[in-house]
């Protein structure tokens, strides 16, 4: 079992690090009490691997401070639980103007009298735990993309390649456009087999509207384009930080032209290594 423990500075991305891991399939536990640490490590431990991934967040909130997280930490190697330590930082500035952004008061602040003196006292009653960590990573300068392929390459290794999950949906605009659309396309231009007496009751899925959709030049060059531009996109939106994608592609009535072209489309996301789901929103309408 991986067990991971990520605790460091407030204001420093932990709670971001641990959405992160839970979309690489780690069970995530947010604001956890230090002394239950070992509880819940000895529960996952004694699940037969129902549990093979757990990150924890943990820190200077413990009424106990870092003692209790040290004690605990005693506790887990004493189970036998080989846990690793994900420390988060950041400058004092970049803390500072969290803060001020976020309005929230830090956990010391009420203890110290101002928000810069209680950035400065909890570095100081966590500076054993940094020291004591296997992974530190300062967010000063990163965005949540740039932290996710920091977490992917520390915990997945640097052949870990991020995929998307992609949505490749099909409408009818007489219908609406979808409202979870991250990409718009307009198939409307393609030829139409509707106005074909033999395709009229078929859709996008059958071989015969497929072909015909696809039989000209035009038709051709799109996808051509259209393949090219995702191969573009799919990596650039990866590196932005998302997980999620979903282009819709429409024609009059979400039956023939639309289908096609995001079965095509589905089928070059797959190639290119992406999940890529095909949903027909109006094909039956």
């Amino acid at each position: 079992m991986k067990f991971l423990i990520i605790s460091g500075m407030s204001g420093a991305g932990k709670t971001r690090a641990a959405d992160v891991l839970e979309d690489m399939d780690y069970y995530c536990v947010d604001n956890m009490p230090a002394a239950l640490l070992p509880k819940l490590a000895e529960f996952c431990m004694g699940m037969g691997g129902r549990y093979e991934k757990v990150a924890l967040v943990t820190d200077i909130r413990d009424k106990d401070g870092v003692d209790a997280i040290f004690q605990s930490l005693d506790q887990l190697w004493s189970l036998g639980c080989n846990y690793q330590i994900l420390f988060m930082e950041a400058d004092l500035p970049t803390i500072v103007n969290r803060y001020k952004e976020s309005r929230r008061p830090h956990p010391l602040q009420a203890e110290t009298g101002s928000l810069e003196a209680a950035v400065n006292l909890e570095s100081r009653r966590l500076d054993r735990l940094r020291t004591n960590a296997d992974f530190v990573i300062d967010t000063s300068n990163l965005t949540l993309g740039m932290l996710q392929s920091e977490i992917y390459k520390r915990f997945m290794g640097d052949a870990a390649k991020r995929m998307l999950d992609v949505t490749v949906m099909s409408f009818g605009f007489k219908y609406g456009i979808p409202l979870e659309a991250d990409m718009v396309l307009d198939a409307r231009f393609l030829p139409n087999p509707y106005y074909v007496e033999a395709l009229r009751e078929k859709t996008g899925m059958d071989r015969e509207v497929y072909d015909f959709v696809f039989q000209n030049d035009t038709s051709k060059e799109f996808l051509k384009h259209l393949n090219r531009l995702i191969a573009f996109l799919l990596p650039q939106y990866v590196e932005e930080g998302k997980s999620s994608f979903t282009v819709a592609v429409g024609c009059t009535g979400g039956r023939h032209r639309s289908v096609a072209v995001a079965r095509a489309l589905a089928e070059t996301i797959r190639t290119l290594g992406h999940g890529a789901e095909l949903v027909n929103r109006d094909i039956e309408k």
